[in-house]
């Protein structure tokens, strides 16, 4: 039965003996053995597993499979018909803390607004709740991680009670019940009544404390980050070695990051708009001498290394400057070739036609009207190659 797996008999149980019942490689090579009793808690329920060791061999992994539980080992070994288990302690605790912690926010949001959690998972870092809401206020995260916390403080007991499915009416349960047998309740007194198979401390206190990091949309719900107990001091101590650093990288108290970090934005935009306003200074010069070099009323050139938009900037300063102008450009990047074709307003050129002629040669793909096209493809001939085959085409 369920109830007599040593890690519900025991949640502090690190140690146990055992019996070697069976051993075996899966399907994907992993070598396993089941044991008569185990204090290793398998994967289930949103909960990861236990790892820790069998007669001093690493346990990688435990799963459940049949109403077995397979022990996967770091390698292959005989073990004797008398094995010894060890549990690794901080990793159980620290899943009893953020399953315990997931508990009591669900209740929370539960009590203050009616808000169900419809899934949980329990990660290496965070611990995650999917809320049944496609909005929630950061009034109501404030609420509801307060709640959890005078919870937590209140050091209110965690009991575990095994009933029958007819003995659950007794009970005002936070959610339906997913089996009809052997069922397993974690309570908390006058606060949350929910079936569950996971591990938890037996009080609240023992959680510590419990903070929420984020929130964001997942398929039309909210997704809640939150930590609880010792992975609360790790985000502290991460965020404050970050904040640490960015203090001594702006020149600014720890209290100053935030305005010190806004007047470098500021500054960079400043920066930004400015160096914007010297290419489009140097692009007007350019398109100048471009068009000073005009022959037959095209201006062609041929770049490496120069963006479409840049090119398709130039070009429309180019028609701008001289309505009766074509312009061709070309620019080779890595393993592209580009273009841009366009044409002054007295100009009855089809660019569109270029570009249907063109870009096959390229394997290529472009878009655009009459008067203006860009595209690209693969570099099957230089830029130089390529202009001159734009060029015949007009002239056609």
């Amino acid at each position: 039965m369920l109830k007599d797996r040593h890690y519900y008999e025991d949640v502090y149980r690190t140690t146990f003996t055992a019996k070697l019942m069976k051993n075996g490689i899966d399907e994907n090579d992993r070598p396993y053995v089941v044991l008569d009793n185990t204090a290793f808690y398998p994967t289930g329920g949103g909960q990861p597993h236990d790892t820790g060791t069998l007669n001093g061999i690493e346990v990688m992994d435990v799963e459940e499979v049949d109403g077995e539980i397979l022990h996967f080992l770091a390698k292959e070994w005989e073990l004797p018909s008398n094995v010894e288990g060890v549990i690794n302690w901080e990793r159980r605790f620290d899943h009893m803390q953020q399953h315990a912690g997931q508990h009591i926010l669900t209740a929370a949001f539960v009590e203050l607004f009616g808000i169900q959690t419809i899934s949980f998972h329990l990660g290496r870092e965070m611990v995650t709740i999917d809320l049944d809401v496609s909005e929630v206020a950061d009034s109501q995260l404030a609420a509801a991680e307060k709640r959890a916390n005078e919870i937590i403080l209140q050091n209110r007991p965690i009991e575990t009670k095994w009933v029958s499915y007819e003995e659950t009416a007794q009970y005002p349960l936070r959610k339906q019940l997913a089996v009809e047998d052997e069922i397993r309740l974690v309570i908390i007194p006058d606060f949350d009544y929910n079936g569950c198979g996971g591990t938890h401390p037996a009080s609240t206190g023992e959680i510590g404390l419990l903070k929420i990091l984020s929130t964001e949309k997942q398929k039309k719900k909210i997704r809640v980050h939150f930590v609880c107990g010792n992975r609360v001091l790790q985000q502290l101590h991460r965020k404050n070695e970050e904040l640490s650093e960015a203090s001594k990288l702006l020149s600014a108290p720890e209290s100053g990051v935030t305005a010190a970090i806004e007047k470098l934005i500021a500054t960079n935009q400043n920066l930004e708009k400015a160096l914007e306003e010297k290419k489009d200074a140097l692009l007007s010069f350019e398109a100048n001498e471009l068009l000073s070099e005009k022959t037959n009323g095209i201006v062609r050139a041929a770049f490496y290394n120069r963006t479409v938009q840049e090119l398709q900037k130039l070009s429309r300063l180019l028609v701008a400057l001289d309505e009766e102008t074509i312009v061709v450009l070309t620019a080779e990047n890595e393993e592209r070739l580009q273009f841009v074709a366009a044409r002054g307003a007295a100009s009855d050129a089809n660019m569109k036609a270029v570009a249907s002629s063109i870009l096959p040669k390229l394997n290529g793909k472009g878009g655009g009207n009459e008067a203006f096209v860009q595209g690209g493809g693969e570099r099957t001939m230089g830029g130089e190659q390529l202009a001159d085959l734009i060029v015949a085409f007009l002239a056609q």
